[in-house]
C-alpha cells in the first residue's frame, strides 16, 4: 500500500492486500450484518421455514435453529462471522432465541447504517443504542411475570413456544415431549441460598433413528450406549445394586519392560493360576460389596466377565466418563478408583438395570431411580434428519426451561413484549433529546422487526400488522397483544399462552447491542492476505454474499 513520503513511495502493507477505510468500511460490515439476519429472519416463528445446508463433503443438515444454521454455512467475512458468534453465544447462555437475536443484530445496523448518511456520528449511535439497551432491559423487568417449578402448566407453555418454530411432529407430540422435559428440568434443579440452579449436562439426550417422533421418552436414569459385556449375564436386572469402577477388571501390565523366564510347564501353570486366582479375588472384592450391577470405566478380562457372570453379576465395561458420572448422580453411588476402596457404602440403587434393543442396537437402560439428579430423554425420529431436528428442538426446551426456572421470570412472546419495549423507548426518545433520541428510536423500530418477520413468514400483511399492532399497544390494556401466527391475526397472547423465558429477551437485547456498538467502532478493514489467500473480493464482501444486504 503505497504513501508519499517526500517523493517517495513507501509500502505498508503487502502487495495484493486490500484496504477499505471510513463510511465504506461501515457501510460494508453494515450490509454484511444485515445480509446475515435476512438468511435466518425466514424462520423466525412457527411458520418459519426451514433452511438445508449441504457441505463440502455433501452431508446435508435441515434445520430450523438460528446457531446451527449460521455454524453450518461456513461464513468467510469477519462480520459476518461477528453475527455468527451472537448466535452461539446466545445458544450457550440460555439455549433458544438465536434467531431473534441475530435479526434484532442486523437490523440495529441497517437503522445505523441510514443514521450514517444522515450524517449522525457512529459515537453517537452507540451511545443512543446503549441508553436503549438499558432502558429496554429496566422495562422488560417490570413487564415479566413470575413462575417456579409448581406452576407445570406454565412451564409446558414456555417449553411448547420454544419448540414452536421447528418443524417437527404433531402438536400432541410436541406437548409430549415438553411435559418430558418440563419434569426432567425439574428433576435435576438444585436450590442453593434460596435460588434455583440447573445443570443441563445432567440432561442426557441421547437419539437413535428408527420409530416415530412420538416414541422419544423419559428415562429417570441413565441410558448407556454400551451392551452387557457377557451372553451368561442376565439381560435385566431387579432392585438393582450398582457400583461404579474407575479401574481396569484385567491384570495390569508393568509400566516397565520386565521379562518373566519359565523354565518349566509347572511354573507355567502356575504362573496362569496366579492371573486367575488374581481376577477371582477382585470379582469376589465386587461381590462382597452386595452389588448385581458393575460399570467399568476400563475394559473388563474375558475370564472376569465368566466369574462376574457365575455370580449373576452384570457387567458394561469401557462407559464414557461423563456417563460415570451421570450414573453417580442418577444412582447414588460413588465411582471407585480402585477395588481396594470398595465399601458397601460405594453402591448405588436402581429399580431395573436391563439392556434393551433400540433401532437394532443393545443400549443399556438404568431406570426407576429413587431421586435421580440425572436422567435422560431418548430422542427417536423417522430418520436421522428428522432425529437431529427433534434433538435441537428438545436442546432449545431444555434450555428455555432452565432459564426460565433459573430467573423464575417469564414474558409474553409472539412480538407483544417487542412491541412492548419498542412503545416505552420512543416515549424515553423524546425524554432524552438531543440528537441521541434519533438512535432510540432507531433501536425502538429495530425491535419491531420480530413481529414484522412473525408476521412475514404467517404470509399476513407486515405493514397492515405493524400498524395494528402499534394501535392495540397503545391502550395499557393491549399490552399483551402480538402476532398470532397460527390464526394469522393479532391477538392477545397471555391467554393464548405464548410465554417466553425473560431472559431470552434480556439476552438478545444485549448481545444485539454489543454487536452492533462492536461493528460501528469499525471505520477500517485491512485485509492482508495477500495474493495467496486471495485478499477480500472489491468491496469487501465475501462470494456469495453480494447483493443480499436489502430485500
Amino acid at each position: 500500500m503505497g504513501r508519499q513520503v517526500s517523493g517517495e513511495q513507501v509500502y505498508v502493507l503487502p502487495e495484493g492486500a486490500q484496504r477499505v477505510l471510513g463510511r465504506d468500511a461501515m457501510r460494508v460490515n453494515i450490509a454484511i450484518g444485515y445480509a446475515v439476519a435476512n438468511i435466518v429472519k425466514t424462520t423466525l416463528g412457527p411458520k418459519g421455514m426451514d433452511k438445508m445446508m449441504v457441505s463440502d463433503l455433501g452431508d446435508i443438515v435441515i434445520t430450523n435453529d438460528g446457531a446451527t444454521i449460521l455454524e453450518e454455512m461456513n461464513v468467510d467475512h469477519p462480520a459476518a462471522k461477528l453475527m455468527v458468534e451472537i448466535a452461539k453465544n446466545q445458544d450457550k447462555v440460555v439455549g433458544d432465541g438465536t434467531t431473534t437475536s441475530v435479526v434484532i443484530a442486523g437490523t440495529l445496523l441497517k437503522k445505523a447504517g441510514d443514521l450514517l448518511d444522515q450524517n449522525v456520528h457512529p459515537t453517537t449511535i452507540i451511545k443512543g443504542y446503549e441508553l436503549a439497551a438499558k432502558k429496554a432491559e429496566e422495562s422488560l423487568v417490570k413487564c415479566s411475570e413470575s413462575v417456579t417449578e409448581n406452576d407445570v402448566e406454565t412451564l409446558k407453555k414456555i417449553g411448547m413456544v420454544s419448540m414452536g418454530s421447528k418443524g417437527i411432529g404433531t402438536e400432541a407430540e410436541k406437548m409430549k415431549i415438553a411435559e418430558m422435559v418440563v419434569n426432567s428440568v425439574k428433576q435435576v434443579s438444585e436450590k442453593k441460598n434460596g435460588k434455583t440452579t440447573v445443570d443441563l449436562d445432567l440432561i442426557k439426550i441421547e437419539k437413535k433413528a428408527g420409530g416415530e417422533v412420538g416414541d422419544t421418552e423419559l428415562i429417570n436414569g441413565v441410558l448407556v450406549d454400551k451392551e452387557i459385556v457377557h451372553a451368561g449375564m442376565p439381560k435385566s436386572v431387579k432392585d438393582a445394586k450398582i457400583v461404579l469402577i474407575d479401574a481396569a477388571l484385567e491384570i495390569e501390565k508393568t509400566e516397565v519392560d520386565a521379562k518373566i523366564e519359565i523354565t518349566s510347564p509347572d511354573q507355567m501353570e502356575s504362573f496362569l493360576k496366579q492371573e486367575e486366582k488374581m481376577l477371582k479375588e477382585m470379582v469376589e472384592k465386587i461381590a462382597a460389596s452386595g452389588a448385581n450391577v458393575v460399570f467399568c470405566q476400563k475394559g473388563i478380562d474375558d475370564l472376569a466377565q465368566h466369574y462376574l457372570a457365575k455370580k449373576g453379576i452384570v457387567g458394561v465395561r469401557r462407559v464414557k466418563k461423563s456417563d460415570m458420572e451421570k450414573l453417580a448422580r442418577a444412582t447414588g453411588a460413588k465411582v471407585a478408583s480402585s477395588l481396594e476402596d470398595l465399601k458397601s457404602t460405594d453402591v448405588g440403587h436402581a429399580g431395573l438395570v436391563e439392556e434393551r434393543k433400540i433401532a437394532g442396537e443393545a443400549m443399556v437402560s438404568v431406570e426407576k431411580c429413587k431421586d435421580p439428579k440425572s436422567v435422560t430423554i431418548l430422542v427417536r425420529g423417522g430418520t436421522d434428519h428428522v432425529v437431529s431436528e427433534v434433538e435441537r428442538a428438545v436442546v432449545d426446551c431444555r434450555g428455555a426451561l432452565a432459564s426460565a426456572l433459573e430467573d423464575g421470570k417469564y414474558v409474553v412472546g409472539g412480538g407483544s413484549v417487542e412491541m412492548h419495549l419498542s412503545k416505552e423507548l420512543q416515549q424515553y426518545a423524546v425524554e432524552i433529546g438531543g440528537r441521541e433520541q434519533l438512535a432510540i428510536q432507531a433501536f425502538a423500530e429495530a425491535l419491531e422487526s420480530i413481529p414484522r418477520a412473525l408476521a412475514e413468514n404467517a404470509g399476513m400483511d407486515a405493514i397492515d400488522a405493524i400498524v395494528a399492532l402499534k394501535n392495540k399497544h397503545k391502550k395499557p390494556e393491549g399490552q399483551f397483544n402480538g402476532v398470532d401466527v397460527i390464526a394469522g391475526k393479532i391477538a392477545d397472547l397471555k391467554e393464548k399462552g405464548i410465554l417466553e423465558p425473560a431472559r431470552v429477551k434480556r439476552q438478545a437485547i444485549s448481545s444485539a447491542t454489543e454487536t452492533a456498538r462492536l461493528v460501528l467502532r469499525i471505520d477500517d478493514i485491512i485485509s492482508s492476505r495477500g495474493k495467496a489467500g486471495g485478499g477480500m473480493p472489491p468491496g469487501g464482501m465475501p462470494p456469495g454474499m453480494g447483493g443480499m444486504g436489502d430485500e
